[in-house]
């Protein structure tokens, strides 16, 4: 069966010149760069040729889309023979890293660059010769309750860097997330397989009902399905018609299943403990002080690109961004006094409702009668004249069913808001695109940045803040749809399409990987805590000392 992907127009005109022009510039640089494993690999010549023909200039929509892809570009991965062992893939205990000395010797100061040298190895022991492991790192030091995610650069040849900045004394934590060989099949199941999560609609007509499968795409004639794609923003749904019912008859969307279609070995790449996120050894245990660095701040010092760091439990920005703790309901009432919070995305957004309603008693859960998982879900402080709301992203999402006139797409939702000074709008859309193809991801967050655009167009003032995803507990169902190679390749694409906005990141990735908690779809408590103290810091920036000897 051939499948068929629509293309992507995008209106141009919504993207700042400043973004075009850096979209042009990162392809060309990039040419000549190593493959970080956090950043976009390499841009082949050969394969600008053959998507671009040479007698025209690109234009700006393929210009873009080209760079989208380029920034989910991975390196090679080996492909699996017909008598493949599981045994030949990389094996996190058999590899081992080792922390680098100083680069020009001396003593370690605060600010300093530690690297360390990864080297991979599969269960025989054997060296391997290839890259594209998939691997996380950080720095912690469980007394200070502070870490830092460190960045992974992929050498290619079954050797890797981690960098770190040095920002106390702690310890090197190197995980391998899935082996180049799991790679391989991940790449595969969304090439190949990407109706393997299916859904589900009823359809009712008094008495009738009948249930069909549903999808982004269905390989079916226009005879045989309901086509839903929402007319405003171009995003494609579809279902089976039903034998007996009419397409109008459609009442609730919901989950259907899930088909789980590898073989044993390709599924004995994925054994939580033995190759799916599992610690790789140190092969020495350096003892390292690090003096501190008079005179400058971190921000000043710090080269290498994570978003930020724990310090004492608390998260701080390495952006400049001023994080405030908001430890009492009061501060809280105090900061969003008169001001509307409009939150729409997956699951790990409604959790920020949940977090909302269940630390600051004054706000009071005003009960609509919808969804508990899909919404609209709405809490006010009359006092205060607060108000929250919550209401899930259109399809696809998993979900128990849901009242498909519950069913809206965030872009559609966005161009109904006024907006002004006092509307706060918060996006997390991530969760439920991991087992299809990067092209519907772009999609849907470019309608998204369009509808961004048209917001802060007609309403400046408006504050836009975007979630980003996080890495989580991953298990074999789990990662066939939605693992952390997933979720970072869709985080990598947010980040390139709100690039250049005027939107606010929390930087979840960074959050959850850097904590000494578990990584969880759903972070506990303290790690959501950071991030409602992110969000409100954003609101309402604490004063700088600036600000506090003008009054």
């Amino acid at each position: 069966n051939i499948w068929h992907f629509p293309k992507f127009p995008l209106d141009c005109i919504e993207l700042q010149p400043m973004y075009l022009n850096t979209l042009c510039r990162s392809i060309t640089k990039s040419q000549n760069k190593q493959i970080p494993v956090f950043m976009a690999a390499s841009v082949k010549p050969d394969q600008v040729k053959s998507s671009l023909p040479t007698h025209q200039q690109p234009s700006k929509e393929a210009v873009e889309l080209d760079f989208l892809k380029n920034v989910t570009a991975w390196p090679s991965t080996p492909p699996l023979p017909l008598n493949f062992s599981w045994k030949d893939s990389s094996d996190p205990r058999h590899s081992t890293f080792t922390v680098l000395p100083k680069r020009a010797g001396g003593q370690w100061h605060v600010g300093d660059e530690l690297g360390v040298l990864i080297k991979m190895y599969n269960f025989h022991g054997k060296p391997k010769k290839s890259g594209g492991d998939f691997l996380l790192a950080r720095l912690h030091s469980p007394s200070l309750l502070a870490g830092v995610a460190g960045k992974v650069v992929d050498h290619l040849n079954g050797s890797y860097s981690a960098l770190f900045p040095l920002l106390w004394e702690g310890n090197v934590q190197v995980v391998l997330v899935h082996s180049s060989e799991a790679v391989t099949v991940l790449q595969q199941l969304n090439r190949m397989q990407p109706h393997r999560i299916y859904f589900q609609s009823l359809f009712r007509s008094g008495s009738l009902t009948e249930t069909t499968t549903c999808n982004v795409y269905i390989n079916a004639s226009q005879q045989q399905v309901c086509n839903y794609t929402d007319l405003h923003t171009g995003e494609q749904w579809f279902c089976y018609k039903p034998k007996k019912l009419s397409c109008d008859a459609r009442v609730t969307h919901a989950m259907g299943g899930f088909k789980k279609n590898i073989t044993h070995q390709e599924e004995m790449l994925f054994q939580s403990g033995i190759n799916m996120k599992v610690s790789i050894p140190p092969s020495t245990h350096p003892n390292i002080s690090v003096h501190p660095r008079e005179g400058k701040t971190y921000p000043d010092i710090v080269r290498t690109e994570p978003s930020g760091y724990y310090y004492h439990g608390a998260w701080r920005p390495l952006d400049g961004t001023k994080v405030h703790q908001f430890n009492s309901s009061s501060a809280v009432s105090q900061c969003l006094r008169g001001k509307g919070l409009y939150l729409f995305g997956d699951s790990t957004i409604r959790q920020w409702f949940e977090y909302f309603l269940a630390s600051f008693p004054g706000l009071k859960n005003f009960d609509l009668h919808s969804s508990k998982q899909g919404g609209p879900l709405l809490a006010l402080d009359y006092p205060n004249n607060i108000l929250v709301t919550y209401r899930c992203h259109g399809p696809p999402i998993r979900s128990y069913p849901i009242p498909v006139t519950q069913l809206r797409y965030v872009a559609n939702e966005l161009d109904h808001i006024e907006g002004g000074p006092n509307t706060v709008v918060v996006i997390g859309v991530w969760a439920h695109f991991g087992s299809f193809p990067v092209d519907v991801y772009i999609r849907r967050m470019q309608n998204i940045r369009k509808a961004v655009v048209r917001l802060l167009s007609r309403a400046p003032r408006t504050m836009v803040v975007i979630r980003t995803g996080n890495p989580k507990t991953l298990y074999v169902d789990g990662i066939l749809s939605n693992s952390d190679w997933y979720s970072i390749q869709r985080d990598k694409l947010l980040r390139a399409v709100f690039k250049g906005l005027d939107v606010h990141l929390v930087h979840a990735w960074d959050m959850v990987l850097a904590h000494q908690l578990p990584h969880n779809l759903h972070p506990q408590p303290p790690i959501i805590k950071n991030m409602i103290d992110v969000l409100l810091s954003y609101i309402c920036p604490p004063p700088t000392d600036q600000t506090r000897g003008n009054h």
